[in-house]
């Protein structure tokens, strides 16, 4: 391919990539964001691990002392809705920051969560501005 045809060929893309950002809105060099929905979920507080690994584990019937231990060894918390849908909890800055703590008391609890959020290829996060518990939902739990 001769230099004057590549010259060509480099101006014919990027005239076409500059005509498609035009009709979309968008300016050249500006990323679209979209501003996360505010949704109210409900589901139960628990490690990832369980549910992740048994595709039995769901939202009302769990082992509790086994999910209070993994959360105790550091296993990322989540909360996992009675449709089996996780959302992983997320700050609201970068670095993200402080859920761990935030979640610890609602570990094996069914809560009421409130916030922003996100999703990407099938991951759910939430930022979460306001969480309660729900103690009117029954769990089923080895808790003695």
């Amino acid at each position: 391919m001769n230099r004057a045809v590549l010259i060509c060929l480099v101006a014919s893309c990027s005239i076409a990539t500059i005509l498609a950002l035009a009709q979309t809105g968008q300016q050249v060099g500006q990323i679209a964001t979209a501003q996360p929905a505010k949704v109210t979920i409900e589901g139960l507080v628990r490690d990832i691990a369980c549910p992740i690994q048994n595709p039995k584990a769901n939202a009302t019937e769990f082992n509790l002392q086994c999910a209070l231990e993994c959360a105790r060894h550091g296993s990322p918390l989540v909360i996992q809705t009675k449709d089996g849908e996780l959302y992983i909890p997320i700050s609201g800055s970068m670095p993200d920051q402080g859920q761990p703590e935030k979640l610890m008391p609602f570990v094996g609890k069914y809560v009421r969560a409130r916030g922003a959020v996100f999703e990407r290829k099938g991951t759910h996060a939430i930022v979460i501005s306001e969480i309660k518990e729900m103690k009117d939902v029954h769990l089923t739990t080895d808790a003695k």
